[in-house]
């Protein structure tokens, strides 16, 4: 079986591939297709942008689809940049989004977020959804040289005190809010009669 990843995200392509190495259906991107357009993102949850992004390929091919959403939650910014994280700027980079989350963040003593991630699958009407989160904290500054976004400024509870960037790809996959998302696509594609359990 193949289950189609509805992203152009290079990064989010390979991370979630080595998410779903040991899966028993193969993993296509967007770039392995025809040309698709990219979809609207105009939801106000990660659930809804999942859902509206997974539906707006399966309107398009014959086929399982997969979506995710994700996004960074800080406390004391009131749960933002939250469904904007990756336009938390008008130039949406990640240079800028760190720099201006860091700016943000200036002076705060709170300093509690996570990441969420939420994956929609679809397949003719039906769908199905799960979540995952990863707990941690705002550095003061960025570190590492792995992962991309928001990697190199969030301390995962779980890696004491190291960034998600300074963090292998295994130990990365092991506890983020994206690898913990999407070990439950085999149990949403059993759920949909798709894989027998």
């Amino acid at each position: 079986m193949q289950v189609v990843l509805a992203t152009w995200n290079a990064h989010k392509v390979r991370e979630i591939r080595e998410i779903l190495a040991d899966a028993p259906f193969t993993v296509v991107c967007l770039a392995d297709l025809p040309p698709i357009p990219e979809s609207p993102e105009t939801g106000h949850t990660f659930a809804e942008n999942a859902l509206q992004k997974a539906r707006f390929v399966a309107e398009r091919i014959d086929g399982v689809v997969v979506a995710d959403d994700s996004g960074l939650e800080v406390d004391a910014l009131g749960g933002a940049p939250g469904v904007h994280s990756k336009r938390f700027t008008p130039e949406a980079t990640h240079a800028a989004n760190n720099h201006h989350l860091l700016e943000r963040m200036d002076g705060k003593s709170e300093r509690t977020a996570r990441f969420r991630c939420c994956i929609a699958v679809v397949f003719g009407a039906e769908a199905r959804t799960a979540q995952g989160s990863c707990e941690g904290t705002i550095l003061t500054a960025p570190r590492g040289e792995g992962g991309f976004g928001y990697d190199p400024l969030f301390a995962p509870i779980e890696l004491g005190g190291r960034s998600m960037a300074e963090a292998s790809a295994a130990e990365k996959n092991a506890i983020s809010h994206r690898g913990r998302a999407f070990r439950a696509l085999p149990r949403l594609l059993s759920e949909l009669g798709l894989l027998s359990g």
